[in-house]
């Protein structure tokens, strides 16, 4: 497999020096405003104020998270506020940094947009004060495993590197630093890259495509675009890692400036890194040919984190790690809570926390990752996506209990092809009704292919949510 115009450059490690600094988006006296009081909207917030900006920082929310962070700020002799956006400061300021979080049909984004505001991501705030090179990685779903694995393996390789983005340490944070890594690792959605302008990566991976947020984009192409604007300011320099195997991802990719790279769980590549036949994880460059370690080997569940491994591996010998450092993170490597989490095994069903799966295709990624029976758990808020493609891998499961907002279109799609049980209540009732629906031998999954937002906060307080109810079902059944 190979890139139709791709140019071959030799493989070799980027130099020691550092890339010089960028043009600061933020200068003294400016007027800043920070919309969200999150992590990375209170980093934000300080950068902001360490250029010498006026900063007033904001969230619509009112919990104690967000009035901590405000009552943090203001400590700071920065000006933040819960609960409300003040929306003619707003519009009025010189630049707007915008959490991911606001979708485009919030108010406070259609004021700014008819104010003419400038708006960005934390990120492309960071990145413009950032001398560390810069992976980013993209894609549907593995994005948050693959980033996690990318920085374990460079870490074990003897490079300096932090993960960031969507999880590890805030950009912004990274930025503030004296001393920053040689390499910052940074998990890209597609919110974010639609708020950015100059952001680029000396390397940069897509991992996979599908329908998702249909909820908040009005079609799949529209998604895809924001996805694209990975490659927006891509140069004869930039290095990207290719999923062969995925046709959106090629087509995306497509004519973007710099070298590619492949990966395929289904064959050998010309330049990447490839599954062989013996079920060995390959990389395959000019004048760099080694065997990592068997896909037996990696700790992680599915075929899914085999292409992720790939993925992650050849990123980090891009970077410069050695294969043996690169085949050790991988075998050490033990995967994220909520993603494929295994949390107790009772009478002999294993119950699996996939909290983390948030899409429809994000749960048939798990499904596939089973031979075993599976009762599958699903439910949330749904993103306008149907549940018809899980059918066919659900003709001999145990059934499906559906729960929350979501639970009627799963019981409708799933109706006459796979056994579905609408429960109202909380997780810890659909844990009861898995339970009587499991044999010996079979999973639950707790998979649940849409958003947590009509019942928690996030995907992590769902995933302990359920975490807690099979606890509490093992201890039940240990008393027995």
């Amino acid at each position: 497999m190979s890139v139709p115009g791709a140019i071959l450059i030799p493989l070799e490690t980027f130099d020691s020096g550092a890339p010089t600094r960028k043009e600061p988006l933020v200068r003294p006296g400016d007027v800043v405003s920070v919309l969200g009081l999150g992590t990375s909207g209170v980093a934000a917030a300080r950068l902001a104020k360490a250029h010498g900006a006026e900063v007033y920082a904001s969230d619509v929310a009112a919990g104690g998270l967000q009035e901590a962070a405000a009552a943090e700020l203001g400590a700071e002799r920065i000006e933040a506020e819960a609960g409300r956006h003040d929306l003619g400061r707003i519009c009025a300021s010189d630049l707007v940094v915008v959490s991911p979080g606001i979708p485009p049909s919030a108010e406070v984004r259609r004021e700014l947009r008819d104010a003419g505001t400038p708006c960005v991501a934390e990120v492309e705030l960071a990145y413009r004060d950032l001398t560390s090179r810069v992976i980013g990685i993209t894609g549907t779903n593995g994005k948050t495993t693959t980033t996690a694995l990318c920085e374990q393996i460079l870490q074990t390789g003897g490079l300096s590197a932090l993960a960031g983005g969507n999880i590890g340490t805030p950009l912004s944070e990274i930025a503030m630093r004296e001393e920053q890594p040689d390499w910052v690792v940074v998990e890209l959605s597609s919110f974010q890259l639609a708020d950015t302008d100059a952001f680029a990566s000396d390397i940069g991976l897509l991992l996979n495509l599908a329908p998702d947020h249909l909820d908040r984009y009005r079609d799949v192409s529209t998604y895809f675009a924001d996805k694209k604007r990975l490659f927006r300011n891509a140069s004869a320099e930039s290095r990207w890692v290719l999923n062969a195997d995925d046709a959106h991802v090629m087509d995306l990719a497509s004519g973007a400036a710099g070298t590619s790279y492949l990966t395929s769980t289904s064959g050998p590549v010309e330049r990447g890194a490839y599954l062989g036949e013996d079920g060995s994880l390959l990389l395959a460059l000019p004048g760099r040919d080694e065997t990592w370690l068997a896909a037996e080997e990696l700790r992680i569940l599915g075929g899914h984190n085999v292409a992720n491994a790939l993925a992650a591996g050849l990123v980090s010998a891009l970077a410069g790690c050695d294969g043996a450092s690169i085949g050790r993170a991988l075998s050490e490597f033990r995967g994220l809570p909520h993603r494929l989490e295994p949390v107790a095994t009772i009478e002999d069903v294993l119950w699996v926390n996939d909290s983390k799966a948030t899409n429809v295709a994000a749960t048939l990624v798990a499904v596939q990752a089973f031979e075993r029976p599976i009762v599958l758990i699903l439910g949330g808020r749904p993103k306008g996506e149907p549940f018809l493609p899980l059918i066919p891998w659900l003709q001999h499961s145990g059934g499906v209990v559906a729960l929350g907002e979501a639970a009627p279109q799963v019981v409708g799609d799933l109706d006459g092809s796979v056994p579905a049980v609408h429960v109202e209540g909380n997780v810890e009732s659909a844990v009861r009704a898995a339970s009587t629906l499991a044999r010996p031998g079979d999973v639950v999954l707790f998979s649940p292919a849409c958003s947590s937002f009509d019942m928690f906060r996030n995907y992590k307080e769902r995933g302990r949510a359920y975490r807690r109810a099979v606890e509490a079902l093992e201890r039940e059944v240990g008393t027995e």
